[in-house]
């Protein structure tokens, strides 16, 4: 297992990827430089640090927050942990659509009405941050994936396909993080795969091709498929089925097939 090495020296070598110094960082998100200094050098961030320095970055807060071993607050959290079951389904479908039912199916989900939160958000066996696989993992599962829903999705828009213990053994750091499994999960997360691989510290053996638009697509799907309840969930996983009319199966590694 990998060590964690700290968010100071991920939150370095992103910047040091980028070419951006602290002082620049400081200026974007509107803080101080010394603020920024003393992440850098191994001081815990503070929540506002995280919110203000996550949008000057081009990242979601929440995964800031993990990536610090943060406990994530509410408000950043999926909605309902019992959308889990649903998600996976909602994107799979989604990708077998053409793309204007898939833009269609993406409004709808935007223009749901928002419901209640009305328990604290507990993803199941949510993986520890000691590694940095836990905390990519843990990413995935603040997106509502499960072990099983990264097997499905990452089979779907990449060219890897395991299984879901294995996805599992990655977060609980009994397998490596490898630069193809960087680069695969960076393309679900919606992360950049090279800003991926310098905050893990696992360097592609060559340069990463961008993501094709089906995996663009299905990070967008399941990062915004976060704010529905389990019911709204299914709703949409039950419409993007019908769409798809009598079609039961799947293409493995979609893009190109």
């Amino acid at each position: 297992m990998t060590k964690h090495p700290g968010f100071g020296v991920m939150l370095t070598r992103l910047l040091d990827h980028r070419e951006l110094s602290g002082q620049e960082l400081a200026d974007r998100a509107g803080v101080t430089a010394n603020e920024v200094r003393e992440v850098l050098t191994g001081r815990t961030p503070s929540e506002g640090l995280l919110r203000r320095i996550a949008p000057a970055l081009g990242f979601h807060a929440v995964d800031l927050f993990v990536l610090a071993g943060l406990e994530v607050p509410d408000d950043m959290a999926p909605l309902d942990a019992a959308a889990e079951r649903w998600a996976p389904y909602i994107v799979t479908d989604a990708l077998h659509l053409p793309v204007p039912q898939r833009r269609e199916l993406l409004q709808l989900i935007l223009s749901l009405p928002q419901e209640a939160r009305l328990s604290v958000f507990a993803a199941r066996r949510l993986a520890p941050l000691a590694d940095p696989g836990g905390r990519v993992i843990r990413m995935l599962q603040y997106r509502n994936l499960g072990w099983t829903g990264m097997a499905k999705l990452l089979a779907v828009v990449t060219p890897t396909y395991l299984s879901a213990s294995t996805y599992g053994a990655i977060g609980f750091g009994r397998k490596e993080l490898t630069p193809r499994l960087v680069t695969d999960f960076a393309a679900l997360l919606g992360i950049n795969a090279r800003d991926l691989a310098a905050l893990t510290g696992v360097r592609p053996r060559e340069l990463p091709p961008p993501p094709p638009p089906e995996a663009a697509d299905a990070a967008v799907l399941l990062w915004e498929a976060r704010r529905l309840s389990a019911a709204q969930a299914r709703h949409v996983a039950e419409l993007a089925r019908s769409l798809r009319g009598e079609s039961r199966g799947y293409f493995v590694n979609l893009p190109g097939s």
